[in-house]
C-alpha cells in the first residue's frame, strides 16, 4: 500500500473520529473510513488495531468507551477535540497574504473533499457529525509538510532526528538535535514537540518552517517519552504569553468558514437567509488580523473599523500585483 494511500486513510480516520458528537463503533468506521471497506474481517481488525496505536503513539488521544449505562451496546472511539488541539498560539505575522491565499486552492480539493466525505458517510449511517471540530484539521499551508512523516515515523520509533530549522522567514536556520515527543495540530497548521538535546529543555518547532530533510540522529527506542500530559504541558508553556486584546473588530463570514475566527469570536450572530454570519473578534494588530482575514479568501469580509479594513484592501491590492 502507498504512503499516500496510508496518510488518507489515517487522515479520514482521525476526522471521522474528531467531527463525531459521540463514540463511533468499529462496524461503523469499517463503513465511513476508505480502505477498511475492502478488507476481510481479519485484515480490517489487524489493519484498524495498527492505525489506532500508531495514532496514539504520535500524540493523537483516542478514547474508547460508549454511553450505554448497562453496556449492551458495541464500544466506540472518539478523539476530544480539546486533547487534539494545541492550546491557542499567538504566530508571527510574516505568514504572507499570497501564500494564505495560494493555500485555499489545496484546502478546497484534497481535504475539503476527505472530510466532506467523512462528514457525509458519517450521517448516512445515522452517527450525528459536529462539522465544527473540522477546524482542528484546517489547513493554512499547501500541500502536506514534507518534514510531517519523517518527523511521525521519528515518534513512533522513538528516534532521534535532526534538521534545519527556520525561525523566522528572515532568519537563517539552525541546525536541530531533537528527540521527538509527539506530533500536534493547532489550526491545520503541524508541530513537533520533543526534547532539544543541544538545549536539554524541551522545544516545540513548526513543520513548515524546517529546511531541507529530516535526518535519523540514533537508533529506533533510544528513549523514553514523557506521559501525554507531561507533553502536553511542555506544549501549552512553549506557547507565547497571551496579550490583552484591545479592540473589536467586525467581520462576516460565510456558513462553514473561519472556524479559528469563531473560535475566537465574543459574540456570534447567525443569519442562515444570506449565509453569512457576523463575528466580532477581539485583537491587537490591524496589520497581523487584516494578514489572517486575507488568508481566508472570499469567505471573510472586514467591515469594521475602517482601519482593519483599509488595511485588508491594501494587501489584496498587493496581491493582484504580483506578476503571474
Amino acid at each position: 500500500m502507498s504512503q499516500a494511500a496510508k496518510s488518507e486513510r489515517l487522515m479520514n480516520l482521525v476526522i471521522c473520529l474528531l467531527v463525531a458528537r459521540g463514540y463511533v463503533p468499529k462496524s461503523r468506521i469499517r463503513e465511513v473510513v476508505g480502505g477498511y471497506g475492502d478488507q476481510s474481517d481479519d485484515a480490517f481488525e489487524r489493519m484498524f488495531e495498527r492505525d489506532k496505536e500508531e495514532l496514539r503513539e504520535v500524540g493523537i488521544p483516542i478514547e474508547t468507551g460508549g454511553f450505554d449505562p448497562l453496556g449492551d451496546e458495541e464500544p466506540g472511539y472518539r478523539i476530544l477535540r480539546h486533547e487534539f488541539e494545541l492550546p491557542e498560539i499567538r504566530l508571527e505575522s510574516d505568514e504572507a497574504a499570497v501564500v494564505g491565499l495560494a493555500a485555499r486552492v489545496w484546502q478546497h480539493t484534497y481535504l475539503s473533499e476527505a472530510s466532506s466525505n467523512a462528514v457525509l458517510k458519517l450521517q448516512a449511517v445515522g452517527v450525528e457529525a459536529d462539522t465544527g471540530s473540522l477546524g482542528a484539521v484546517e489547513p493554512r499551508v499547501g500541500g502536506e509538510e514534507p518534514a510531517f512523516w519523517p518527523l511521525w515515523e521519528a515518534v513512533r520509533d522513538r528516534r532521534p532526528v535532526a534538521f534545519e530549522h527556520r525561525k523566522s522567514s528572515t532568519s537563517e536556520p539552525l541546525l536541530r538535535h531533537l528527540q521527538p515527543w509527539s506530533v500536534l495540530s493547532w489550526h491545520g497548521r503541524w508541530y513537533v514537540v520533543g526534547l532539544d538535546t543541544d538545549r536539554e529543555a524541551a522545544r516545540m518547532f513548526r513543520m513548515s518552517r524546517v529546511v531541507g530533510d529530516v535526518r535519523p540522529d540514533g537508533a529506533a527506542g533510544g528513549y523514553e517519552v514523557p506521559a501525554p500530559e507531561t507533553v502536553r504541558e511542555a506544549a501549552a508553556s512553549l506557547a507565547p504569553p497571551e496579550r490583552s486584546p484591545v479592540l473589536h473588530a467586525l467581520i462576516r463570514v460565510r456558513h462553514g468558514s473561519g472556524h479559528g475566527l469563531r473560535r475566537r469570536a465574543t459574540f456570534v450572530a447567525t443569519d442562515a437567509m444570506s449565509g453569512w454570519d457576523e463575528v466580532t473578534v477581539p485583537y491587537t494588530s490591524n496589520q497581523a488580523l487584516a494578514e489572517e482575514l486575507v488568508s481566508h479568501g472570499a469567505d471573510v469580509v472586514a467591515q469594521e473599523p475602517v482601519e482593519l479594513r483599509d488595511a485588508v484592501v491594501e494587501r489584496l491590492r498587493a496581491i493582484l500585483a504580483v506578476p503571474a
